[in-house]
């Protein structure tokens, strides 16, 4: 009988589980022919141009702006109906993240117009179309993404799926198509760095695609093609982050939701002045240092050794106040008994996994050096920094991974510690109840004793009791007694109080100022200071196009890593 009365559910979740294997391996082979198409781009290959690419491209975002234009319009149609929202999914901050990457991808499409236009004679028309069409697919998708993030779709769910991952594996071709581009513009301008550091036996053969016509106004082609290369990170950041919300959205399809009231944790200033003064101080040294790298390395050997060395020393001194700040968080979490929330969470899950996945890429470029300078037979002085800078960038994501985790898996406190409207009821000498000042003001004397009332603390039940007659005298005789109890307890529950807010503070301060480490460290990487291309050392015991292929294939992910760990600080920073 109970099979009989289970096996309608069992079959009736075959048809979605099914739609969701179909739609995630459309999506995989979507992004493969992509990836295939854009690596022949890269090496040349025999009747593949950057035309082609572009054609692909367009097409696929043509039919995302399809599919989004029927989604909204649909919704439109149903916005009287209740719908199910994720509450964990697409919080304001990242909103307001994406949206900033997004204005300054619009800024970079107008470049790539005004490119296009300067060099329109020798440039095919879907170089000039594609920038218009990104334009249009980035403006639909920010306001798709604002008023849909925390949908839980439970109508058309077989046909939402295919749209949605459709969305998420075009916004990764459109990441690893921008990663391309600026990773050969950065590979072109470290082949010309290497010959001053002295690695001349390396050959030296840049890859161009540069167009093969003069331009029209050469002034706006230098500040296009020049604008484009510093634009092009922020780009990158806002396709990972949109394919990151729309693969939320569509493991939310279908999804039963528990309905419960989710605290809002607005992010406030007030007692994280600490970590905001010395990350800020580690920001405006750490955007000093780039600006000097970027001037001094490739001026001359001499220069450019004393650039790898000022950026390594400041990377380890950086890097070893990260390792202390995560470690003291830690220890305060083990001093602490607060149970873990284990509920399904697909966006929690999504920034685990994202976390130690896209940490990968650093740590294979730092046992990368590790071995290079083990095994490397002659060592300039400024290598050696290296190998301490490669141990804590380990070390650091190990900690930052651990604390982060467990910081977005702890259950919130069901109760604010920062009480303001505390009193204590009262029971006076009739029969009626009473509200006497802020418990504050009886220890520091300002309350009148001889009231004849006996302070009983309000801690989740009424203390009240029946004043008749009787009732009086025997009050009286045990006033005292009851005071002084309640007094106590009530001294022991603010010291406890204290200790949490202390904690709590020290906990905000840590992940505030991690928070705009990480927004430092991702900036290096970022605009072109890579010691992973200069340092050449790498090179000499790898080889210069396997090292190079490994630098390329990891860089991205160590890239991303930052951005999305400093967005994670920001949502731990307003949970505690």
């Amino acid at each position: 009988m109970e099979k009989a009365a289970s096996s309608p559910a069992v079959g009736g979740s075959y048809p979605q589980k099914n739609a969701e294997i179909l739609s995630s391996q459309y999506g995989i082979n979507l992004f493969l022919a992509g990836l295939l198409l854009t690596f022949a781009w890269a090496v040349h290959a025999v009747g593949i141009s950057k035309s082609h690419l572009l054609s692909y491209l367009i097409t696929l975002m043509l039919i995302q702006l399809l599919w989004m234009l029927w989604y909204l319009c649909r919704s439109c149609t149903q916005r009287r109906l209740i719908r199910d929202k994720d509450t964990h999914a697409g919080a304001r901050w990242l909103k307001c993240g994406i949206t900033l990457f997004a204005v300054i991808t619009l800024i970079l499409d107008s470049f790539k117009i005004g490119y296009y236009i300067d060099f329109s004679n020798c440039l095919s028309p879907t170089e000039g179309i594609f920038p218009v069409t990104h334009a249009v697919h980035t403006i639909l998708q920010v306001y798709f993404l604002w008023c849909h993030a925390k949908d839980v779709i439970q109508s058309f769910k077989t046909l939402e799926r295919f749209g949605v991952i459709h969305s998420v594996f075009t916004n990764l071709l459109l990441w690893t198509n921008g990663v391309l581009t600026e990773s050969k513009h950065q590979l072109n301008e470290h082949k010309e760095r290497l010959i001053t550091l002295g690695f001349g036996n390396i050959t030296i053969v840049l890859d161009d695609h540069a167009p093969q016509c003069n331009c029209t106004t050469t002034t706006l082609c230098s500040i296009f093609s020049q604008g484009i290369y510093y634009l092009y990170p922020f780009n990158i950041e806002y396709h990972i982050l949109a394919s990151t919300m729309l693969y939320v959205l569509w493991k939310n399809i279908g999804r039963k939701v528990e309905h419960h009231q989710q605290n809002k944790t607005p992010f406030k200033f007030h007692g994280i002045t600490v970590g905001m003064i010395f990350g800020l101080i580690v920001l405006t040294s750490t955007i000093a240092i780039v600006v000097v790298y970027l001037i001094q390395i490739g001026g001359s050997k001499i220069k450019s050794e004393l650039a790898l060395t000022m950026f390594y020393l400041h990377a380890i001194f950086v890097l070893a106040l990260m390792c202390t700040a995560g470690i003291v968080a830690l220890l305060i979490y083990r001093l602490e008994d607060r149970s873990l929330d284990n509920s399904k969470n697909p966006a929690r899950k999504l920034d685990a996994e994202l976390l130690v996945g896209t940490a990968a890429g650093s740590w294979l470029l730092s046992w990368g050096s590790i071995l290079a300078i083990i095994c490397a037979q002659a060592h300039p002085k400024y290598t050696w920094y290296n190998l301490p800078y490669s141990v804590l960038v380990i070390i650091e994501k190990y900690i930052q991974n651990l604390f982060i985790i467990e910081s977005i898996h702890r259950e919130q406190e069901k109760v604010n510690d920062d009480i303001k409207t505390l009193r204590i009821v009262t029971i006076s000498r009739g029969s009626t109840l009473s509200l006497t000042p802020l418990y504050k003001e009886i220890y520091n004397g300002r309350a009148t004793p001889d009231t004849g009332e006996v302070p009983c603390l309000f801690k989740g039940s009424i203390c009240g009791r029946d004043n008749d007659g009787a009732g009086v005298a025997k009050e009286e005789t045990s006033q005292d007694n009851t005071s002084v109890m309640h007094l106590a307890s009530d001294y022991s529950f603010c010291s406890r109080n204290s200790v949490t807010n202390n904690k709590r503070r020290i906990l905000k301060n840590i992940a505030a100022f991690l928070f705009l480490c990480n927004l430092s460290l991702w900036i290096p990487p970022a605009f072109g200071c890579r010691p992973e291309y200069d340092n050449g050392l790498e090179e000499i015991v790898f080889g210069f196009e396997p090292w190079i292929i490994v630098v390329n294939l990891a860089m991205p992910f160590s890239i991303f890593y930052r951005m999305h760990s400093a967005a994670s600080l920001f949502e731990v920073n307003c949970k505690t």
